[in-house]
């Protein structure tokens, strides 16, 4: 393996620099806010996803403060690891030096990574969990090592302190291991070792779900309602196709391990997994995680079906990589915004707007919430301030309190609710992206400062109203307990 190091360290800065050209452009996103908030409150677990990602926030935090760029490193640095494990994954199914070098190139040019490994989400750290899992299987199907089933009961309890999609994972390589040799895993106590590690370290998460009463089902509920339930039946097969040529590779990768029986289970898991997230109409990028397998095996397969004309394996690559070079500009902030907008040849609409993707829009309005709100605070009596809380309505603008203007703000959306209304009675508050039916109801006195708009911030981040209000009607202490029900409304 010594002797194919450099190949995959290159491959890996050529992860590394793509993302970093990016990394820095535009501002937090909606749900890096919330992320990074968490990593002020650390916990077993949070209202909208496991606490993995708040240890990372907290990390980041220590590391690097509120930097946009330290913060999203470690989402790239996800990324560049998946990078490495594809390129291990092949050397395991008996690849050389040009399906090292593929495997690597099919990481780096699907593009749903980009995006996935650009923003500081569990995503990144999901599809890195899986990765990591089906390298350390493929380790001990070919070693029969017993300590690589630790090292995967330990990354199985860690994917599921990530993300609870870690589920399928396991749902889809328990049974596919029924197929390769006779099932003789099964037999072997280190199989229920390594669960019983995962489960441990699980299991804090366990404890608080059941003390807090199961939140996870009420988000649940709450996705399958407003997201879930509105993805057409072939929706998830479609988005599958959006990198067309990484695609190809893959399904390659599917057919060579499927004729092997050594990794014939890894294409029976791929297809488990694929089924049951298809059947539960989840996400499609929840799926992207199972294709590191699959761009290995992949690469392998051509390596082999090249092997007297070496070179149409550069050509492969450099198709799949230019392709995903021409589409990089949609996928990670490479271009200022301004010249973003004449790249997507992206019109104002009639109030001036351009409509950006959700991810990008997403991205905007934040700093000016803060500033707004900072400059009516510094227009305050010392007593008042004092006083003063900031109530958000959402938890992008309370993440933006939070992480942009470095104050705990009060809002009951997600975790901020259980992190709770502070220990101030909430006298004086400056109030943003609250309507005027939810200010009145609070507040006897309430003054419309500014309602705020921005031309490239996503729809319901504009026309912003922000109130100064005094003489609380009721006290937020009193009323909290009874907000709970609609924390994911």
């Amino acid at each position: 393996m010594k002797r194919y190091l450099p190949l995959i360290l290159l491959l890996c800065l050529v992860k590394l620099a793509i993302h970093m050209a990016g990394n820095h452009n535009y501002d937090f996103m909606r749900d890096e806010l919330l992320h990074l908030s968490a990593g002020h409150h650390p916990a077993w677990g949070y209202y909208e996803f496991p606490p993995f990602i708040g240890w990372v926030a907290r990390v980041s935090i220590f590391l690097f403060g509120h930097s946009l760029v330290g913060m999203r490193l470690l989402a790239t640095l996800a990324g560049v690891v998946i990078v490495a494990l594809c390129c291990l994954m092949a050397l395991e199914m008996g690849g050389k030096k040009w399906a090292v070098f593929l495997a690597g190139v099919c990481a780096l040019a699907f593009l749903p990574y980009y995006r996935n490994h650009f923003l500081f989400q569990p995503v990144a750290f999901d599809q890195l969990f899986w990765a990591l899992g089906f390298y350390f299987v493929l380790r001990y199907v070919n070693t029969g090592r017993n300590v690589y089933l630790v090292y995967t009961g330990i990354t199985a309890g860690f994917g599921l302190m990530n993300k609870y999609t870690f589920v399928i994972w396991i749902a889809g390589i328990l049974p596919a291991l029924l197929f390769h040799d006779k099932a003789r895993v099964y037999r072997n106590k280190w199989l229920y070792i390594g669960g019983g590690i995962a489960l441990l370290i699980f299991l804090p998460n366990i404890i608080w779900q059941y003390r807090h009463g199961i939140p996870f089902l009420l988000h649940l509920q709450q996705l399958s309602k407003t997201q879930l339930e509105k993805n057409s039946v072939f929706e998830f097969v479609i988005m599958q196709a959006l990198s067309p040529f990484t695609l190809m590779m893959s399904l390659g990768g599917l057919y060579f391990v499927m004729r092997r029986p050594q990794w014939r289970f890894l294409g029976i898991a791929f297809l488990l997994m694929f089924v049951l997230m298809w059947a539960l109409r989840s996400k499609s990028y929840y799926f992207f995680a199972a294709y590191p397998p699959m761009f290995a095996a992949g690469a392998v397969w051509l390596e082999r079906l090249t092997s007297t004309r070496p070179r149409w394996n550069i050509a492969v690559a450099a198709v799949m990589m230019g392709f995903a070079l021409l589409a990089l500009p949609l996928l990670i902030p490479v271009l200022p915004i301004e010249k973003f907008v004449r790249y997507a040849r992206i019109k104002p609409n009639n109030e001036g707007r351009y409509e950006l993707t959700s991810d990008y829009a997403d991205m905007f309005g934040w700093r000016e919430q803060v500033q707004v709100a900072d400059s009516i605070y510094n227009t305050l009596s010392p007593q008042d301030r004092e006083k003063c809380i900031f109530w958000a309505e959402n938890y992008g603008e309370a993440g933006a309190i939070r992480i942009i203007g470095n104050r705990e703000p009060v809002c009951r959306h997600g975790s901020f609710w259980t992190w709770g209304p502070g220990p101030l009675p909430g006298e004086v508050a400056i109030s943003i992206g609250n309507e005027a039916e939810d200010v009145e109801m609070i507040y006897e006195e309430h003054q419309l400062i500014k309602v705020l708009k921005h031309p490239y911030a996503i729809g319901e981040e504009n026309n912003i109203p922000v109130y100064l209000c005094r003489k609380p009607k009721i006290k937020l202490k009193d009323i909290w307990p009874s907000l709970e029900k609609e924390v994911f409304e």
